[in-house]
């Protein structure tokens, strides 16, 4: 598979007398050396509390829209990482900007499923987000017992 950054030479170890010699020919009865080469990023890395801020950022938008608030979380959960409690907070609050329970409940459940085998995350997660989940009015799954469905 070759994306827009990449690209593939085949350069031919003998001379061809063809302008355009079939391809398949070219592999299959010539010697061929395949380069490959990479176009890497040389931008500047993100940094763990940049990565916090802007996501908090954005959820902390004061007109922030169900599609953007479920977005941002689909762009999240995709991460191979478990978000932290302070962007978690800033997205339960929008959550309830928007009157949203189900999106608040969703959540919290994407958050338990990404912490996979990790079982010391979740609890984790929710100990820091008690307050907020007091103040908010949004019960755990556990809470509501819809984690034993």
């Amino acid at each position: 598979l070759i994306n827009s950054c990449s690209f593939v030479c085949i350069i031919q170890a003998t001379t061809q007398t063809k302008p355009f010699p079939d391809p398949l020919s070219l592999l299959t009865r010539n010697p061929t050396t395949l380069l490959a080469s990479r176009c890497y990023s040389h931008g500047k890395q993100e940094t763990d509390e940049e990565f916090d801020a802007r996501w908090v950022t954005y959820f902390n938008k004061p007109d922030i829209d169900a599609w953007e608030l479920r977005k941002g979380m689909n762009t999240l959960i995709g991460y191979d990482l478990v978000p932290e409690p302070k962007i978690l907070e800033a997205a339960l609050r929008a959550c309830r900007r928007l009157n949203d329970l189900a999106s608040a409940i969703r959540i919290l459940e994407a958050v338990k499923d990404k912490a996979g085998p990790h079982k010391d995350i979740y609890p984790y997660v929710i100990q820091e987000l008690r307050p907020t989940l007091n103040e908010l009015g949004i019960s755990t799954p556990e809470e509501l017992g819809i984690d034993k469905i």
